[in-house]
């Protein structure tokens, strides 16, 4: 019954009841928009912040491959210095004629006035 006399009512005709009307469509709308600008802000954030945190994510990779070259370019940085040392210790024997001397006696087999050169196999050659 309360049904049907909820039907039998009418609305009162006054500019306080048309102006609550209006402003409660008003606050509708104010809700609708605001909903939207909301979801449109969230989404707009989480897009930069997924933006953001792939470059992070790469900037770190790359920054750990260049760290991995720098590691193996140092090594082989410090390789070629002790290369350069060696090769500097030889120039340095090589400008001393006795060591010079030795080393053409080794090597290709000079000898001195009234020497002989035996060559004695190696063990590790036979092998």
């Amino acid at each position: 019954m309360g049904a049907v006399n909820q039907r039998n009512v009418s609305k009162i005709q006054t500019t306080y009841v048309q102006q609550q009307e209006y402003a409660e469509i008003a606050s509708a709308r104010k809700r609708k928009l605001l909903i939207r600008r909301l979801s449109l802000f969230f989404v707009l954030a989480s897009i930069i912040a997924y933006l953001m945190i792939s470059s992070l994510l790469s900037q770190s990779a790359t920054l750990e491959v260049k760290a991995a070259q720098k590691q193996k370019l140092e090594q082989q940085f410090t390789e070629l210095k002790k290369k350069e040392s060696i090769l500097k210790e030889d120039i340095l024997k090589l400008n001393d004629k006795e060591y010079l001397a030795k080393l053409a006696r080794k090597e290709y087999f000079f000898s001195k006035k009234g020497e002989i050169i035996f060559t004695i196999p190696d063990d590790d050659k036979e092998k």
